[in-house]
């Protein structure tokens, strides 16, 4: 299902075959490298679609980076440079060539003929990033729940357009299977996070457990600390359990890649517990071990749904 416009065909979007296969390898290696639970999940999907979740990637990713890389006194510099992806973007949609075209536009205008995806969805996600070039705290979970959207939510909404579904509210458990990542994100990283001076936890669930900013920066694990932890894991989890009951509505040869993807990364709250909460000193992670064994089983699952 999908009421989202097409691109109409133009001899201006018209790219050599080999072109576009080496802008899809790009895709791929740029997933295969920064997102390897991600690309473990994706390989299980049928060919095309794999491809095309390679270029929503891909976009993600280099548009993150132009945030997570640029000097802290540079915030201008950052925007300037998601404003030319969003130019570049928009040339795509409006098909029109591209003077020097990154290899991850030239798969989305190839992958755009397949999967029509509104141009609504990456320009929000570049809004999402443009946050944290002016955006340190978040006061309520209500303020930052846009930001998780806006960054993760719409990735899950992009990646749903690829899957295939039935019916329209299928994107509520995308947008809640966003929200359960993007603040597993948060709590794993909370010791980097702190390293540019960005703290994603809300200052009121702070206040309600007393937790200082000061005790963060010192990187202490104590008693509150563990409660609030606890509290944030528990609100992820019920995204999880959320977005779960959307995996049947999608076509059946993506339900297992969703499934895992939504599984592996919630067992990476599991391994925050067995840290007993340290975030600091060090970054939860799963294994390829751990990845592989915990497939069959999900496997299995999937084939019921």
């Amino acid at each position: 299902m999908s009421s989202l416009i097409q691109i109409a065909p133009s001899k201006k979007s018209v790219v050599p075959a080999p072109d576009v296969e080496r802008a899809y390898r790009y895709c791929q290696e740029t997933t295969r490298v920064h997102a390897k639970s991600f690309y473990f999940c994706a390989r299980f999907l049928p060919p095309e679609k794999r491809r095309a979740i390679y270029a929503v990637y891909a976009l993600c990713r280099h548009v993150d980076d132009e945030v997570d890389e640029a000097d802290v006194r540079d915030e201008d510099g950052a925007r300037a440079a998601i404003e030319r992806w969003r130019n570049e973007l928009q040339s795509v949609y409006r098909n029109e060539a591209s003077s020097s075209p990154s290899p991850v536009l030239v798969a989305w205008r190839d992958m755009l003929q397949r999967y029509p995806i509104a141009e609504e969805l990456p320009l929000e996600l570049m809004r999402g990033v443009l946050m944290d070039t002016y955006q340190k705290r978040y006061a309520t979970w209500d303020e930052l729940r846009v930001y998780c959207y806006r960054v993760a939510s719409i990735v899950g909404l992009m990646s749903t357009e690829i899957f295939g579904y039935r019916e329209a509210f299928t994107l509520k458990y995308a947008e809640a299977l966003g929200l359960a990542m993007q603040l597993t994100n948060i709590l794993r990283d909370i010791g980097e996070d702190l390293a540019l001076n960005r703290i994603y936890l809300p200052q009121d669930d702070l206040a309600k457990f007393d937790v200082s900013e000061d005790m963060l920066a010192r990187g202490e694990v104590t008693g509150n600390f563990r409660e609030l932890m606890k509290f944030e894991i528990e609100r992820a989890r019920s995204f999880y359990r959320e977005a779960e009951k959307g995996i049947p509505l999608l076509d059946r040869d993506t339900r297992f890649t969703v499934l895992l993807a939504a599984r592996l990364y919630a067992r990476i709250l599991d391994e925050i517990e067995r840290a007993d909460f340290n975030v600091f000193t060090r970054r939860a992670h799963l294994t390829l071990f751990a990845k592989v064994r915990a497939a069959p089983r999900v496997w299995r699952e999937a084939r019921k749904l």
